[in-house]
């Protein structure tokens, strides 16, 4: 029977990250493509490996990351929840430095619903009194 590896989960807005940690050099991998080449950014690598900074193992995971929804923004928070959560999950005593960070934390913020009778969520049309 082959062993499982555990899949965490990181949500932000409406974006949904499913990493897999497994012990290595420290290469990422993001959607089957390099990080540098998925994001583009050096800023938000950074973001999203912020938990692996923050615990001084930035060098000993290889992350691979599935990554669906949202925008930029909302996949690098997603990303870097669900590595926040594999390393809790690999070493409990990492968490009140990743708490401290404000890094376990999920970001419950979402777009509003657009309201019937309005132009967007909570704008209204001209009122007209004649």
């Amino acid at each position: 029977m082959a062993v499982k590896t555990p899949v965490y989960v990181g949500r932000r807005k409406t974006a949904v990250a499913r990493v897999i940690l497994k012990s290595g050099s420290g290469k990422i991998t993001i959607n089957d493509r390099d990080a540098f080449d998925y994001f583009k950014s050096k800023a938000l690598i950074d973001i999203a490996t912020k938990p692996l900074r923050v615990t001084n193992m930035l060098g000993s995971y290889d992350i691979k990351a599935n990554v669906q929804g949202g925008g930029v923004t909302g996949q690098v928070g997603a990303i870097s929840l669900a590595i926040a959560r594999g390393l809790i999950a690999n070493n409990p005593d990492l968490k009140p430095a990743l708490r401290a960070e404000g890094l376990v934390t999920r970001d419950p913020r979402m777009v509003e619903r657009k309201k019937y009778g309005r132009p967007k969520a909570r704008k209204r049309f001209q009122f007209s009194k004649r």
